[in-house]
């Protein structure tokens, strides 16, 4: 599996969302434009000194990620409100997850292009989690239903 974060705003979360990754050994794809420097201060303290031991890609656009892609690769879109249970979800090692701008999430246009659109459930008064408490929610899960928990 590999996580997506599509034009991300705040380096906090991203910084954490690499940790994450540095911690599973998932790949992390930036797609541009993002909202901040990679050399930002914030950036690079939520990444901790694990930023060496991440898999990543930055991409400028999102036509330049999706050309990028293999034939396998099946991207696994999220969203705060609509789709399936991300439990429901079966995952498989070529998926793709796919989150978007903490501030107003994927566009129609870019979640028309995955295969599958997923959710986790909110029932409280927040409209949205973290987006680094959803990456880790969403992949840990997949990770469970692969076996790859030990």
């Amino acid at each position: 599996m590999q996580i997506v974060l599509y034009q991300p705003r705040i380096p906090p979360n991203t910084g954490s969302i690499a940790r994450l990754c540095a911690a599973t050994e998932t790949p992390l794809n930036l797609v541009g434009p993002l909202g901040f420097s990679l050399d930002e201060k914030h950036l690079k303290r939520a990444g901790l000194d694990y930023w060496p031991h991440v898999s990543i890609k930055v991409w400028d656009n999102w036509e330049d990620f999706s050309a990028g892609l293999d034939s396998e690769a099946r991207l696994v879109m999220t969203s705060a409100r609509q789709g399936a249970c991300y439990s429901e979800h079966c995952f498989q090692k070529n998926d793709y997850l796919v989150f978007g701008p903490e501030t107003w999430g994927l566009s129609d246009n870019i979640m028309s292009q995955g295969h599958c659109l997923i959710r986790i459930p909110i029932w409280g008064k927040v409209r949205s989690l973290n987006l680094a408490n959803a990456a880790s929610i969403v992949l840990y899960e997949g990770y469970r239903q692969m076996g790859m928990l030990k």
